[in-house]
């Protein structure tokens, strides 16, 4: 295999890592802070991607604008989750108990929104086409597919975002002390629970704009969330639970051994690579890339 495939095949898995690195980014973000395991964050994903398709074929509305524009809504639709939801199951009381109650909300509202996606829209297959999706950029003997360079750099520009909004801002700041010490925090006139709801809000409106991105290039249907989902468990996990910086280097991770995988083994085999780098790196450094404890950045 010459050189310039090599290298093909890695800056292809980048590309498409970056976006699974602003889904995981997401899920990282509730853990760390909520310390809750959202098995619905696929499902919000698959919405942000039907949100975008809608915006495009609707509107006219280019899909990579579409996918900045899922964000409010979903950010408003992450707070309402947590209000009439989340805040239920989070708190005080027994640690197993509210574990046990978190995971059969989440997976529950994974099995509703899927369904009712299945039952509304049909399970139909369905894509967005534009002009970029089939072009490339050629650098040297390396092509760069158009779509998902867009998409790369797009989600680089968020998870940027996310970053300087928690490390350089009061609200932010606040967000990690929730995170890394609750009572402490409560105890400085933070409320605890509405940092958990934005969090949250937060979180879902990271993995609905990475859904949109992803539908530039990626077919849309009701199931796409299970595959995605377990990505971003594992990318969270690679990288350190609840570290920012550890999702999104578990994101980028993903896609590049995804790409490398294909050398040798067919495309349905492409994540038999992903879980033997997950295992190899939990044998090596089971608390992750960036783990020592959970914490939000």
């Amino acid at each position: 295999m010459a050189l310039g495939d090599f290298v093909q095949y890695v800056v292809t898995g980048l590309l498409v890592g970056g976006v699974y690195a602003l889904m995981s980014i997401g899920l990282a973000l509730i853990f760390g802070v909520m310390k809750v395991v959202n098995f619905a964050q696929g499902d919000f994903m698959m919405l942000g991607m039907y949100v975008t398709y809608f915006l495009a074929v609707g509107y006219g509305v280019d899909p990579l604008l579409g996918a900045l524009l899922t964000i409010p809504p979903f950010f408003l639709l992450g707070l309402v989750v947590h209000r009439t939801l989340l805040v239920r199951v989070t708190g005080g009381g027994d640690p197993q108990r509210l574990m046990d109650a978190q995971l059969i909300l989440t997976l529950g509202l994974s099995l509703i929104i899927t369904n009712a996606t299945t039952m509304i829209l049909t399970p139909m297959p369905r894509g967005i086409k534009t002009a970029y999706a089939t072009q490339a950029f050629a650098v040297g003997p390396v092509l760069l597919n158009q779509a998902r360079s867009y998409a790369f750099v797009m989600a680089l520009l968020l998870a940027g975002l996310v970053y300087v909004f928690l490390t350089r801002t009061d609200l932010g700041k606040a967000l990690r002390a929730a995170a890394d010490e609750p009572e402490a925090a409560g105890y400085q006139g933070i409320d605890v629970r509405a940092m958990h709801g934005l969090a949250f809000g937060v979180g879902i409106a990271l993995v609905a704009a990475a859904g949109g991105l992803l539908a530039t290039y990626h077919p849309i249907e009701p199931t796409v969330a299970v595959n995605f989902i377990v990505l971003m468990f594992v990318a969270v996990v690679l990288g350190g639970l609840g570290s920012i910086p550890g999702a999104f280097a578990g994101g980028l991770l993903i896609g590049l051994v995804q790409s490398l995988t294909l050398l040798v083994l067919p495309f349905q085999l492409q994540n038999v690579g992903v879980f033997i780098a997950f295992l190899l790196v939990l044998y090596l450094r089971p608390q992750g890339l960036f783990g020592q404890r959970a914490r939000a950045v």
